[in-house]
């Protein structure tokens, strides 16, 4: 094979539908949306505390006592997103830990990264609690109405909704402390 023949036409193009397939796969199983903002959330809130503004010749520094609690908070919200990528498991406790985190971050890291960042980590950690694993849509088949008139299928009554008879030569006793079923006046918590 020389260096003018030209590679094989399509191959790279057959490996990035593949990758893309399989990015969509792995994506779709785990709230990837959820940590995408949660992480994005946190770049500004741990960045504008260090971060130095030009105007002119005029430097705006924002280095402050908050500016440690901010790059504590920016890294556990970062943290928290890679957590929602690969350990999709724990998404209710990181979900609730990105929203007090960036709820703390308002009065300690510069209103939350201006808004930005909080923001961002306020709607990714919803996102993260709000998220559900999708189930196969063949795996449970619809169900059919067996009685044909609407209604509860027949035999599947739920015996607790049932409407109960009076028994009839029983006692009355609703309390359940009668002598008559050895509860001898006691209740039946106690």
């Amino acid at each position: 094979m020389s260096a003018e023949t030209p590679a094989a036409p399509g191959h790279d193009e057959h490996y990035l539908r593949v990758y893309r397939r399989n990015f969509r796969a792995w994506r779709g199983t785990r709230p990837f949306w959820a940590g995408l903002f949660v992480m994005l959330g946190g770049l500004p809130i741990a960045y504008f505390p260090y971060a130095n503004l030009q105007i002119g010749h005029l430097t705006l520094a924002m280095q402050t006592a908050g500016g440690s609690s901010s790059l504590i908070i920016g890294v556990l919200l970062v943290v928290l997103g890679f957590t929602l990528w690969f350990q999709k498991h724990v998404r209710t406790f990181a979900g609730i830990a990105a929203i007090l985190l960036a709820l703390v971050s308002i009065p300690l890291s510069n209103l939350g990264g201006f808004l930005i960042g909080f923001l961002f980590a306020l709607v990714g950690g919803a996102m993260a609690v709000a998220w559900v694993p999708g189930g196969d849509a063949d795996a449970t088949p619809a169900k059919t109405d067996t009685t044909g008139e609407g209604g509860a299928p027949e035999g599947a009554a739920d015996p607790d909704t049932a409407i109960l008879k009076p028994v009839v030569g029983e006692p009355n006793d609703l309390s359940g402390t009668s002598p008559a079923n050895g509860a001898n006046g006691r209740h039946s918590a106690g």
